[in-house]
């Protein structure tokens, strides 16, 4: 038996508080590059009286206090400010868009036996989920939190005016038994177990797929998925006039409760083959405009696998629960899963239950505003996919150098070279060590680019160990938010905004598959950056936005790539001289 992934959750240590005084140290060491040496002096002063002036000691002992009464200080705060608090849309602003190869299908039966196929991997999946089998997973020998898993599944957001929740069905007395399946933007309720709970065969899934392709083409087609991609605060008020209506109110719980939506999508414009895997990354993050796919959607849900007819084949998941690992380790075990398949024989089954929606004049006026602001959104969301082909991980790694540090000295490179200036840029780092953890963020810019690379080098990166500067500086804000104090003035310094502007937000994010994961900028005038560093090459997905002047992601792209190239001759030049 493997060990149940759930044994160790109760000894998993806690999240700790780091040292006051640390974290304002390194926050000044932070700041050094980006800001003037006017601001920092000015910083430097509010460092001064928030740590001796006694508001720093109190809102730190709170924030103490506060840890040892919960499992996480930090989790349930991050979830609220991070994600549910946030009222931008989730699509392209917080939602991971994965690419996964492209597949050798150009039609529907294709479509279908695919969807088939990656339905029953995550059926499989599950099963793990659901017997508390999952594999356990270390960092440097230690156990993580591997609570995230128990997050994807069954669960999704629901809009509020003001603020967002998540629910999570896997949770409740009655675990739903069924999947969405969306095609030419109509929702299907497809039960996925026969009633012994076993769960259906690929055959069946393809006869079910098969009904429900050729009941989806002759009806009206208001595309209601769409209301799921606008600013939160909209949908909230589209929400409420949707399930108003019974009918409407039972169509939308049934795609809450399943266990994960399917996209079917319509084939979308063909691009050169060079255009190719930005146009998919593109289509995963947005679906690609009201008339496109973009409709086939129902963004709230926390895993939505689209595959297209034309081969294209990812996925796209809300972030509130989860990390992109526990996600790409679901995707590996899937593509795996497909390629080691074996059929089974055959049991007819009932018809796939289709949702019905009432579609009033003014659920009609919210879809036709939806559909506006997502053309906008399309129309402003540049993608640029870099496949660099020259070489993977295996060349920092013969120079004894990690590969993300490699790869993130290649960014401030590119970077510095296209502006002539550092900017604040955030990486993310896993605090799964700790029971509850989700991510911290590490600093990369730092006074001295080669004293940055012996810290990424550090085997004790300091983020993941909970002893970085920005969840403990969102901490005490929180806490002095909680304690009704005023807000104390280093939160309101310019230095602060600066340094939470994030013009390169960054993640690596690796898997065993060949695939390529992207999310949109943090910022108007930024770049999202996410990075797979395969053994003999490296995918990288680049996101700016259109209205920005000075962004440009195939420029940067380029910039990138000629940093890699450069990177490699600097190690090859200094191996050489060592000998």
């Amino acid at each position: 038996i493997p060990e149940r992934s759930l044994v160790h959750q109760e000894g998993l240590p806690k999240l700790p508080v780091p040292p006051l005084k640390q974290t304002f140290e390194r926050y000044l060491a932070t700041l050094e590059p980006i800001v003037s040496e006017e601001e920092l002096e000015h910083t430097r002063k509010l460092v001064d009286e928030f740590l001796k002036g006694g508001v720093g000691e109190r809102l730190q002992k709170s924030l103490e206090r506060r840890a040892r009464k919960t499992d996480n200080w930090l989790s349930e705060w991050w979830m609220q400010s991070a994600y549910l608090d946030c009222r931008m849309p989730v699509a392209v602003c917080t939602s991971p868009g994965v690419v996964l190869p492209r597949m050798h299908f150009q039609d529907r039966q294709g479509q279908m036996r695919f969807a088939a196929k990656l339905i029953a991997g995550v059926l499989e999946f599950k099963k793990m989920i659901d017997t508390e089998t999952l594999p356990m997973e270390y960092l440097s020998g230690k156990p993580l939190c591997m609570d995230q898993y128990y997050q994807i599944l069954s669960s999704c957001r629901i809009p509020g005016p003001k603020r967002d929740t998540v629910v999570n069905h896997a949770i409740g007395k009655i675990p739903p038994t069924h999947i969405t399946v969306v095609h030419n933007f109509q929702f299907f309720v497809l039960d996925v177990y026969n009633s012994d709970r076993t769960p259906l065969t690929v055959d069946q899934l393809y006869m079910q797929l098969e009904k429900i392709w050729n009941s989806s083409l002759q009806t009206n087609k208001e595309p209601i998925g769409i209301l799921t991609s606008q600013h939160r605060n909209t949908w909230g008020k589209a929400y409420n006039n949707l399930i108003k209506d019974k009918t409407n109110k039972e169509s939308v719980r049934a795609i809450q409760k399943s266990i994960f939506t399917v996209c079917l999508d319509a084939p979308m414009p063909r691009v050169s083959d060079e255009m190719y895997p930005s146009r998919v990354a593109a289509q995963m993050l947005h679906g690609g405009g009201a008339r496109w796919n973009s409709g086939n959607r129902w963004f709230d849900k926390t895993l939505q696998f689209i595959v297209g007819e034309d081969g294209t084949c990812g996925l796209v998941y809300e972030h509130a629960p989860a990390e992109g690992p526990p996600i790409v380790f679901l995707i590996d075990y899937v593509v795996k899963y497909i390629t080691e398949m074996v059929r089974s024989p055959m049991i007819p089954l009932s018809m796939p239950q289709k949702l019905r929606f009432n579609i009033t004049p003014e659920v009609k006026r919210d879809i036709e505003k939806a559909k506006q602001n997502m053309n906008i959104m399309v129309h402003e969301l540049d993608v640029k996919v870099l496949l660099f082909s020259h070489f993977g991980k295996n060349v920092p790694k013969q120079h004894k150098l990690s590969p993300d540090a490699f790869v993130q000295m290649t960014l401030q490179l590119a970077y510095y070279r296209m502006y002539n200036t550092c900017c604040a840029t955030t990486e993310s780092a896993s605090l799964r060590m700790f029971k509850y953890g989700r991510t911290d963020a590490i600093r990369v810019t730092t006074v001295d680019s080669l004293k940055f690379v012996q810290a990424m080098q550090d085997p004790t990166k300091k983020a993941i160990h909970g002893q970085a500067v920005e969840r403990h500086l969102l901490g005490l804000k929180m806490q002095s938010i909680e304690d009704l104090t005023s807000m104390p003035e280093i939160f309101m310094d310019t230095s602060f905004a600066v340094a939470q502007h994030y013009n390169l937000s960054t993640s690596q994010v690796g898997s065993k598959t060949d695939c390529v994961m992207c999310f949109g900028p943090m910022v108007p005038d930024g770049y999202g950056v996410c990075y797979n560093p395969m053994d003999e090459h490296i995918n990288v997905a680049i996101t700016a936005f259109n209205s920005c002047e000075e962004t440009n992601a195939a420029k940067f792209a380029q910039a990138v790539e000629d940093a890699l190239l450069d990177m490699r001759v600097l190690l090859e030049d200094k191996a050489t001289a060592e000998k």
